[in-house]
């Protein structure tokens, strides 16, 4: 629901006109599919919303403007923008902080080594006591026509001034009138007078919500003055293109922008994007898929190959999905629009100019989201003319091939030398543009030229125990597997009973694995006896009936050498050996085998993931909490069942987190994924009860997957049936909990100054002051060490604590959870169990569609 349709479910206010459809001049969006009938898709009427001239503005707006609907009364305003939500607004109001006795004078830790770090943010300087005036508008007699209100009251500059946003009824001036109620006249062409009352309704500080969303709106309005393009949320530079012909690519560099209220005052966090585009349309792809299969197959491969793809028109620079394809409509069709008949091909070459060369393509469908006006079910799905489509993003394909992604990376990855150069020249040519400035200046708003800096802390190095030996390892090395060669595991399980899938012509690689295998494994302390070897055909077919017939209740493990990556063929092994044989396996590519010098490598990874999914343990970090449950829920939405959630809980069994349980939940559509894992959180207490004798006295949770927007449901909604789920346990039962969410997308970056140039900050670097928002309990930790590019830091916001555990701790064993994902002997960005979830859900979402048989909860079976 638009911003203005929610004002109206609300209630107009009084003076504000109905709100009526209008057809634009130039619409932006392509003509709607709003009828479907059993004969075919049919095309029954047009729908055009008018966003271009919601509201006035004194200064040269661009016909794309921001939006902005509040209603007269109210004090919470709503203000948004064309093209997209800004979703991370509707966390702002959100305030778990207070709630926390322990973190409310200082949510701030003290151990580790000080360290100063640049961040891209810069801080938003305005005049001194500046304030946002908002004031309603009457007109008696009233006024139906938006447009005539703005024209009557802009008619009044030297008492308004010439810096104003106007949406209809409200209007925002940076300075206040000098009376509280000003009435003007005004006149119609017809010679109406009309009386104007402007009444002061609010002076707005500037953090509150509204303001926030003020400044990010002008922010806005300031990159489209530097002729950059909106795509989705994010603003692209298409006038400076980076063409990598040789792959038939093109990247539009861009920005992503935000402003909001930060512990160290408002600021703006900005940083680099790209969009990678491809340099052929639908209709060229098409053509040559034609080529390739034929035409008896070509409609079921075009659809599989388009269906879920992104593409952008260029001609009004949006992006649509593609769910369907109209195999019976071509431009040559025609549709209602207004009281006649239009062809597509006239359409766009009224509309837009643009000549359809090939009259028989079929056209595309890409599904509405948007809901219609005053809260309507969406007008229909959106037809596409492939022509006029190209394609975005990679697939699957160019993303294994290895010279594309060096070609893109040398263009996307960027240091952070190289990233604050692109960000402090941004700024300058804000702030060396005359436009921008005008802008900027006549709202009394500016920007800081350079970066913030920030105080800062980096933990020291864990020490990993594995097996009775300890050892250290370089943070700066990413990973320990040097460190951890030819040490005994915590604990092994021994391979007695497994089989060793192989087609014909990948005997060598088989021969080769199951020899390296007996090697490596003996250092490690796995004792593996000889596999029973078995040669199937090259058909998915003879592949599970060799399962079938050679898979029982004793086999510890099933190993399939792959000969292709073919995604069939791996959800046939995985479907039948965790939902109808529950057994553990692995599968593993020939050409991954085919590398003679990485093959002790590779061979030493798979006896590591073997003994994992078979309940061994591999290496811990010291864990001082005793009694202590942790749990890790992300969610994964399974495309192929019409985006049906997938929610999947991970949860310590022992002490030292080398032993997990879990457990997922399927879902219908839209249901929350908290509802369905109510019965799993359950069912792992009572199985950390059965390991433990006993019910953990600490519970803290990691709850991934939460996007922006989805704080409130997660405080008000989730978080309550949690704590429900741990009192139905027992009345007596009351343990301490702390539930976290996790978010990895994220803009913010770090840099630190190490060695005479700026660097990526070490491992272990905590941020907790600064830039965490004054409203939460929250904190920052880069916890990887990366070779190419700027590291990625990871965002903790604690929604919920009643154990009383310093911030300190929290930090600290939060990052200790970093070190003990068992598919990498490394430090990963976010704890292990919601790592471990991630993958859990991912594997039922993607290849399964099921609910694993419970005989392999207690393993790792999804590593």
């Amino acid at each position: 629901m638009s911003g203005r349709a929610r004002a109206r479910s609300r209630g107009r206010a009084r003076g504000q006109e109905p709100i009526a459809r209008r057809a634009l001049s130039t619409p932006f969006e392509l003509p709607y599919l709003v009828s479907l009938m059993d004969s075919g898709l049919i095309l029954s009427q047009i729908l055009f919303f008018c966003f271009s001239e919601c509201f006035g503005i004194s200064s040269c707006l661009p016909s794309n403007g921001a939006v902005i609907q509040i209603s007269a009364g109210f004090h919470q305003i709503k203000i948004g923008e064309r093209g997209g939500r800004r979703r991370d607004f509707q966390d702002c109001g959100v305030n778990t902080r207070q709630s926390m006795e322990h973190v409310k004078d200082s949510k701030m830790g003290v151990s580790g080594s000080p360290i100063e770090l640049r961040t891209n943010y810069f801080r938003i300087l305005s005049r001194p006591q500046w304030v946002l005036y908002q004031y309603h508008i009457d007109y008696n007699p009233p006024i139906e026509s938006r447009r005539l209100r703005s024209a009557l009251l802009f008619k009044h500059d030297e008492t308004l001034g010439p810096t104003r946003t106007f949406d209809g009824s409200i209007l925002f001036l940076p300075c206040r009138l000098r009376d509280v109620e000003t009435v003007l006249f005004s006149e119609t062409r017809q010679g109406e007078k009309i009386k104007i009352t402007v009444t002061l309704t609010n002076e707005l500080p500037p953090s509150s919500p509204t303001c926030l969303q003020f400044y990010n709106i002008i922010f806005r309005r300031i990159l489209r003055i530097l002729n950059m393009q909106q795509i989705g949320r994010h603003y692209y530079n298409p006038n400076d293109p980076l063409n990598i012909p040789q792959h038939r690519l093109m990247i539009w560099p861009g920005f992503t922008t935000s402003i909001l209220q930060y512990e160290s005052g408002i600021m703006l966090c900005t940083d680099v994007s790209h969009k990678v585009l491809r340099s052929e349309t639908v209709l060229s792809f098409m053509s040559q898929l034609r080529q390739q299969v034929g035409d008896q197959r070509f409609p079921e491969a075009c659809t599989k190959e388009l269906v879920g793809l992104i593409v952008l028109t260029r001609y009004n620079n949006k992006t649509y999905r593609i769910d369907d394809i109209a195999w019976d409509h071509t431009p040559n069709n025609t549709f209602k629009r207004g009281d006649s008949e239009i062809s597509f091909k006239d359409y766009y070459k009224n509309q837009y100019n643009l000549e359809i060369s090939d009259g028989n393509q079929v056209l595309l469908i890409s599904n509405i989201k948007r809901l219609g006006p005053a809260g309507a079910p969406p007008p229909g799905p959106a037809m596409l003319v492939p022509e006029f489509c190209y394609l975005t993003g990679l697939t699957d394909r160019m993303r294994s091939d290895f010279n594309i992604m060096r070609d893109l990376s040398s263009h996307t990855r960027l240091t952070p030398d190289q990233r604050e150069n692109r960000l402090t020249r941004f700024i300058g040519v804000i702030h060396s543009g005359p436009d921008t400035q005008t802008e900027l200046r006549s709202w009394g708003l500016d920007f800081d030229n350079k970066l913030l800096s920030i105080q800062s802390r980096v933990l020291p190095p864990e020490k990993i125990t594995q097996g009775a030996r300890s050892y250290e390892y370089n943070p700066w090395a990413a990973d320990w597997t040097k460190e951890m060669r030819g040490v005994p595991l915590i604990s092994c399980r021994p391979l007695d009973n497994w089989i060793l899938l192989y087609t014909r012509r990948n005997i060598e690689c088989a021969h080769s694995l199951l020899q390296t295998l007996h090697k490596v494994c003996q250092p490690l302390g796995i004792r593996v006896q000889r596999a029973c070897m078995i040669e199937v055909e090259d058909r998915q077919d003879s592949l599970l009936r060799a399962l079938q017939q050679n898979v029982g209740p004793n086999t510890q493990m099933v190993v399939c050498i792959l000969p292709t990556n073919r995604k069939d063929k791996y959800d046939c092994v995985k479907k039948f050996l965790c939902v109808d044989c529950p057994t553990p396996s692995q599968c593993v590519l020939a050409r991954t085998l085919s590398k003679p010098q990485a093959l002790m490598t590779i061979a030493t990874k798979i006896a590591l993931q073997m003994n994992c999914k078979m309940g061994g343990e591999l290496w811990s970090v010291d864990i001082p909490l005793r009694q202590l449950m942790i749990v890790g829920i992300d969610c994964y939405h399974d495309i192929s069942a019409g985006r049906r959630s997938v929610g999947g809980l991970v949860a310590s069994l022992n002490a030292g987190m080398t032993r997990w349980y879990s457990k997922c939940v399927l879902q219908s559509r839209g249901q929350e994924i908290i509802d369905g894992l109510k019965v799993p959180l359950q069912s792992a207490l009572k199985t950390w009860m059965n390991y433990n004798n006993g019910l953990p006295q600490r519970i803290i949770i990691y709850r991934d997957g939460v996007g922006d927007g989805q704080l409130q449901s997660v405080v008000s909604y989730e978080l309550q049936q949690i704590l429900d789920c741990i009192k139905a346990l027992g009345k007596d039962y009351s343990p301490k909990v702390t539930v976290i969410i996790v978010k990895k997308r994220i803009s913010t970056r770090f840099f630190a100054w190490i060695d005479g140039k700026l660097s990526n900050p070490p491992p272990g670097t905590i941020i907790d002051t600064d830039v965490t928002r004054p409203e939460w309990y929250d904190f920052y930790i880069v916890s990887q060490a990366v070779r190419v590019g700027s590291v990625s830091p990871t965002h903790y916001n604690v929604i919920y604590d009643n154990s009383g555990l310093k911030p300190d701790y929290m930090q600290r064993l939060t990052y200790k959870l970093c070190h003990l994902y068992y598919n990498w002997q490394g430090i990963i960005r976010v704890p292990a169990p919601c790592q471990y979830a991630h993958k859990l859900a991912f594997l039922v979402g993607q290849s399964i569609h099921r609910e694993p048989n419970r005989n392999l909860d207690d393993f790792l079976y999804y590593l």
